[in-house]
Order: structure tokens, then sequence, then C-alpha cells
């Protein structure tokens, strides 16, 4: 099976009706925005009855009772089920390729404990001498062509339970924009997100050794809050206790207990240099879908 174009149509279109449909019958699906339009994807095998779908009922008709039984009842049985892991890591290919660059990482690394592979993926590369790490400078990894290394620390883990959880919130937060922006737009914030969370934890802590996920979780997050603040969209609906609790764990690190009660250092500085530069690519980027949609 195999997700293909199905629709394009301008922005000013609201598919938001149909889309809604396709949701009560269950029909596997998802939009995406691409310069001035919006396109419908599907499985190859649901094509056609989802076109044919919108040529009678373009705006997702509430009255449709009657209609919706034979419709399903013609659709292949895969059509009438939801997606599987296998066909939604197929349909976000970013979001899948980067946790398995972190799952690629952390074997390589030993989960940190492998210091000769860990460098390759530090912000700064070190040398182990006895009980200490002496890191290179910033400016001198530039110059050997080390540019990776301003985004690789977000490969890195420390820990199962770091991976896990880093992984977890990719997955959900990564699929929103992936599903609505596409996968290049989700390309981009991922790395200008990590680019913002690694500088800010090196101003702020100095050589040192951090990476994961979570400073551009926080940068997903923001993005998406803002985003659907100002161009609601349903991929993009988070639920309100999600924002909350990331928000609180946020302030609770902050605080300093965590690292007083032996959980290990927090990268503060990546999470909230990650979160405001995603308010801020949310900002820019709600208001210019919002103005699409109005014009």
């Amino acid at each position: 099976m195999n997700i293909v174009e199905v629709m394009r149509l301008p922005l000013s279109v609201d598919l938001s009706g149909f889309v809604e449909l396709l949701l009560r019958l269950q029909l596997p699906h998802r939009v995406s925005e691409e310069d001035d339009a919006q396109i419908l994807w599907s499985p190859d095998i649901l094509a056609a009855q989802i076109r044919e779908l919108y040529r009678r009922y373009p705006d997702g008709n509430a009255d449709l009772e009657l209609a919706q039984a034979p419709v399903a009842a013609s659709l292949p049985a895969k059509g009438r089920t939801r997606p599987s892991l296998a066909a939604q890591a197929k349909a976000c290919k970013v979001t899948t390729i980067t946790l398995l660059l972190c799952f690629i990482v952390a074997g390589l690394t030993g989960l940190g404990d492998n210091f000769a592979t860990l460098g390759w993926f530090t912000f700064l590369d070190f040398r182990v001498q006895g009980d200490y790490l002496y890191f290179s400078p910033l400016a001198l990894g530039l110059e050997q062509g080390q540019w990776w290394r301003l985004v690789s620390p977000m490969l890195l883990h420390f820990g199962a339970l770091h991976l896990a959880m880093n992984s977890l919130w990719y997955w959900e937060l990564g699929k929103r924009i992936e599903l609505r922006q596409g996968p290049w737009a989700l390309l981009g914030l991922t790395l200008l997100f990590s680019l913002v969370s690694n500088v800010a934890q090196h101003l702020s802590s100095g050589p040192s050794l951090f990476g994961g996920l979570s400073g551009v979780l926080y940068g997903l997050l923001g993005h998406i809050w803002l985003y659907q603040w100002l161009a609601p969209n349903r991929y993009f609906n988070l639920p309100k206790g999600v924002l909350v609790m990331m928000l609180i764990w946020l302030v609770v690190c902050l605080t300093g207990v965590v690292d007083t009660l032996g959980f290990g250092q927090i990268a503060n500085a990546a999470h909230v240099g990650g979160l405001l530069i995603g308010c801020l690519t949310g900002l820019l980027g709600g208001a210019l879908a919002r103005r699409k949609l109005s014009a």
C-alpha cells in the first residue's frame, strides 16, 4: 500500500467539513500544505473512493447517515480501520527517520557510556585524560569543518528512559507538523530548534556534555501552540493537559529540584531556547497561514 496524492486544492478552500466526513467514515488520510495549495493524501487503494466522496459531498454534509453505510461497505477492509503503525511511519518519513537515527546513535554510543563514539556527536569535540574531559573550542571545530556538531547533540541520549520519553514525544509532535505542513517543514524546524537550543545550552553552561531531543521538543510544542492559536487545524489540536504538563515540567526543572533529587542535570537553557524559537516560528507560520486563508 502506497500513500498517494488524491487532490490538490487552493488554500482558500475549506476542507474541514470534508475531513470530518473522512473521520466519520474512518478513512485514513492526511492534509499537507505546499506553497499556495493544500494536498490531500491517502492510501492508493482509497484514492478513487475519496475523490468520488469529495465530488458528492465537498462540504462533508452532516446528513449522511443513509449514505455512510453503503459507501463504507464498498471500501476494502483496510480502508475501514485506523492506519497501522507501519502506515503512519511511511506517511511521516522525517519523523520516523529522525527517531531511527536517535536509536542508531544510542546503540553506537551505548546511551552515553562509550566516550570513543560519543565524541562524534557532541557539541564540542573532547579528549579523555584520566577522570577529566578536555573540550576543544567551538571555533576550532568549525574551522575543521565539523559543522554537524551544531545540531548532532539532539541525537544523543543518556539512558533508556531519556531516549524513550523523548522518542514518544517527538513521535506525537513531529507527526502533527509533518501531516499539516509537510516533511520539509518538519526537517527544517527540527534542525533550527536543535541549533538554537544547543547554542543556548553551550552559552549557558560552557564546555560540557549535553544532548537529547528535549530542546527540539519544546520548539515543536511552542510552534504548534501558537500556530494553532492563529490558524486552527485539527492536526495541531493539542490537548490542553499536554501543554500545561510540559510547561509545568519546564518550570520544575528550572527550579533545580530535579538536579537536587539526583535525577541528573537538566539542559534548562536548551529547553527555554527551544521553546522561544518554536513560539517565534509558530507566530510567523500561523500568521502567514491565517493570511492565506483570509485572502
